[in-house]
């Protein structure tokens, strides 16, 4: 038996490693990646991890990340946003398959169907890379199973952000495990800000306007009997459509305690 040659032995094991097994740039901004996931690994269908890599200071650097893929995938998925000086991201940006990160396996999160009371419709509202969690809710089962309509609201400032969205959800209606569910349940509404697009405006301005229902063909008007939401972007954007839930009679609920509304605090956006 050979030794191993110094030049494809693995760097020093990180602790709590996991293998990049796929990488996938969408934009200068914006990429996803997949991971190993440990055998002691169990999550809901939206929860996040802690992942990141060694810092400079030999001590791990980590921020908090939605787990993109459904809880029954074999693999984890993440999608990330790239910051130049970001002291995660800059670093992040550059992995490729076969380089490993630090993952702990602690999921926790607010964007769970057990934290919300049963209702008919669902609305998925999110900008940038606040879809990772949708991402892996519009692939669990559990969503169709639990409501006749679900509304999936994705701003971006340019058309080339809406890609990594865009690309899922043409391949959910092809799944073998969810495609059967999701039936004319699925109302796909992606937006863009700063580029023109065939819808464009902010979450906030098409839900108070009514223009989403109009264009979607749906019922119009908010009320607690019928509608649940899942907030993940910026603490602007979260606190403006908070606003709006709750004045529509919405209350926002917990694991603890199951509302209308949730919205994801540990959002991981600029300057990470």
């Amino acid at each position: 038996m050979t030794d191993t040659p110094a030049s494809t032995r693995p760097a020093t094991l990180l602790p709590d490693a996991q293998t990049v097994t796929e990488v996938k740039h969408w934009t200068d901004r914006l990429f996803s990646f997949r991971v190993t996931r440990p055998q002691s690994l169990r999550f809901r269908s939206g929860e996040f991890v802690m992942i990141g890599l060694m810092g400079e200071n030999g001590r791990p650097l980590l921020r908090a990340y939605s787990i993109a893929s459904p809880a029954w995938d074999d693999e984890l998925e993440f999608y990330s946003i790239k910051v130049p000086d970001g002291p995660l991201t800059s670093k992040l940006q550059h992995i490729q398959p076969g380089d490993q990160i630090i993952l702990r396996p602690k999921p926790v999160g607010t964007l769970v169907h057990d934290a919300l009371l049963p209702g008919k419709r669902l609305w998925l509202l999110a900008t940038g890379t606040g879809f990772a969690p949708f991402a892996s809710l519009l692939r669990e089962p559990e969503t169709w199973e639990k409501y006749d309509q679900v509304i999936m609201m994705h701003t971006c400032r340019e058309v080339a952000e809406l890609a990594y969205g865009q690309e899922l959800v043409a391949k959910l209606r092809e799944d073998e495990l969810i495609g059967e569910l999701i039936g004319d349940k699925l109302f796909y509404y992606p937006t863009t800000t700063r580029e023109d697009f065939s819808h464009m405006g902010r979450v906030t301005d098409n839900l108070t306007s009514g223009k989403v229902f109009r264009d979607l063909g749906l019922e119009e008007g908010l009320t607690a009997e019928r509608d649940r939401a899942m907030i993940c972007g910026s603490l602007a954007f979260n606190v403006d459509v908070k606003a709006i839930l709750e004045a529509a009679g919405l209350r926002e609920g917990a694991n603890s305690d199951p509302g209308h509304f949730v919205v994801e605090k540990a959002f991981v956006g600029d300057g990470i």
